[in-house]
């Protein structure tokens, strides 16, 4: 009888797609929810990743042009009021404000300084927004991702062990097929949260320290206008 069982259980087909297919409907819903969240974890991995060293480059390249020596006013010029790259956003609000806190005379309103300040924090922050942005999705799906996998596996025993008492069968070859399924939703849920875990703390981590490079030109560049001012 037992041997009869195994060889019963040998000739179920255990391929992911098979056991996919023999879920019942909540499980499979679970497995696709699980799977969307997973393609969209990646997707905004790759993207951020792309992102966040192509920030690191123009900073690089904007950081090489602010200390060459060449003029601020000739750099303003060169780079206008309307920049693409981080770096020179915050650098154009420092400079626009800097020149808008000049009257005709060629004197400077009061509270200049903290007015340029607070536009180059502005534009920190909205930089940081958007390096950000995507990252809860990440947050999101490494907590989440686990116990949804997770109550997809419970209700796969639930319906397996139901199929069990209406068969009035404990042999390998009904027990196996429901357990494999219930279990391969709980190996989705993992195989979507940890990538998420992971690249959430590496992604936080590098925009943290993008916007730390950020922080650290605005106070060298407010330095730089305080000397003016105070001259």
């Amino acid at each position: 009888m037992e041997t009869e069982a195994l060889a019963m259980a040998q000739e179920i087909d255990f391929s992911l797609f098979a056991l996919f297919a023999r879920a019942t409907l909540t499980v499979q819903l679970v497995m696709l929810m699980l799977l969307v969240a997973s393609i969209w974890s990646w997707t905004i991995i790759v993207q951020k990743l792309l992102t966040y060293r192509m920030a690191q480059r123009e900073a690089a390249i904007f950081d090489r042009s602010f200390w060459s020596g060449e003029p601020l006013d000739e750099l303003f010029e060169k780079i206008g009021s309307a920049p693409d790259g981080a770096s020179e956003k915050i650098f154009a609000a420092g400079m626009l404000e800097w020149r808008r806190s000049h009257r005709q005379d060629g004197g400077l309103i009061a509270g200049a300084q903290a007015r340029i300040d607070r536009s180059m924090d502005v534009a920190i922050a909205k930089e940081a927004e958007r390096l950000n942005a995507g990252l809860g999705v990440l947050a999101t799906t490494g907590a989440t991702a686990p116990f949804i996998g997770l109550f997809g596996t419970v209700w796969g025993i639930k319906t397996a062990f139901e199929d069990i008492a209406i068969s009035q069968n404990t042999s390998l070859a009904v027990v196996a097929p429901g357990i494999a399924e219930a279990l391969l939703a709980t190996g989705i849920g993992l195989l979507a949260a940890i990538p998420a875990v992971i690249f959430y703390n590496k992604l936080s981590a590098d925009s943290d320290k993008i916007v730390s490079g950020y922080e650290a030109f605005a106070d060298e560049f407010a330095t730089i206008l305080s000397r003016q001012l105070d001259a």
